[in-house]
């Protein structure tokens, strides 16, 4: 059996290797994300604001992705309308199809379309060029300068992408839900007048405050994240490629998980109406 010789007289002992604790590296990044997050929310009230960093990067996001929700909704509402539809004939509750596939594309499907366009597009775009400038250490002499990198370009770029989304969202709604009437009117004849009424007795206010909440607790999700990737890239331009693709991978599931907790919380603490 081997041991390890002793150190001679007057010599250190070799250092001894770390053992990796499973899961501690993510643990790490999983707080240095938080950390970013509530340090852009602090930088975001400080002056001077990057007003037009701000409207630059909101006219990107926005041009990005307001063509591709669009025409993302319409097959999202009528799958929707159509499932919903098929399933009440089924149960003989036809009258409630409009009501029941409306508020699955207002509170469900339509902040996450906004989502996870925002990130796949607006999103990649965002970490690349936080992450060629990090390592070109321009931001490393913004710091030499006495600039927060934080507050001149994460802040303007997530505000953007929160800014993008509630807006998004109220057009992929309305969007969404016209393809699901026109769809379940044409293919499903179903009547217009019972879509309507569906809708009006089973919808409520809240359902709309809900749908836009997510879609600024999204956005800031997208928006952050993005940024932390590209702030912390790795191996040089290839290193950018990787966190690009990381960034999108790692806000899909947040959005996911994030959107199942503010589902099980909303309807929790807001009764349905007709409830």
């Amino acid at each position: 059996m081997s041991r390890t010789a002793p150190a001679p007289a007057g010599e250190a002992a070799p250092p001894r290797p770390r053992r990796r604790i499973p899961g501690l590296g993510a643990l790490r990044e999983s707080g240095r994300l938080f950390a970013l997050a509530g340090t852009t929310v602090r930088e975001a009230f400080r002056r001077p604001f990057q007003t037009r960093e701000l409207i630059e990067q909101f006219w990107f996001v926005a041009a990005v992705t307001i063509l591709p929700a669009a025409l993302v909704s319409i097959p999202f509402g009528a799958v929707i309308a159509l499932q919903v539809g098929s399933l009440a004939q089924q149960l003989g509750a036809q009258s409630f199809t409009g009501g029941a596939s409306v508020l699955a594309v207002i509170q469900q499907a339509s902040p996450l379309i906004v989502a996870l366009l925002i990130a796949g597009a607006g999103g990649s775009a965002i970490c690349a060029d936080l992450g060629s400038r990090t390592i070109r250490e321009e931001l490393e002499a913004m710091e030499v300068m006495g600039v927060s990198p934080v507050q001149r370009l994460v802040v303007p770029r997530v505000l953007a992408c929160m800014l993008v989304a509630v807006l998004l969202n109220g057009l992929v709604s309305v969007v969404g839900t016209l393809g699901g009437y026109f769809f379940n009117v044409m293919l499903q004849h179903g009547t217009p007048g019972a879509y309507l009424s569906s809708f009006s007795a089973l919808a409520q206010l809240p359902d709309l405050y809900i749908s836009e909440i997510k879609a600024v607790v999204f956005g800031f999700i997208a928006g952050v994240v993005a940024a932390y990737r590209g702030l912390n890239p790795r191996g040089g331009p290839k290193g950018v490629g990787d966190v690009v693709n990381q960034s999108v991978v790692i806000t899909f599931l947040l959005l996911f998980v994030v959107n199942v907790v503010l589902t099980a919380i909303y309807l929790q603490l807001v009764p349905q109406k007709g409830a």
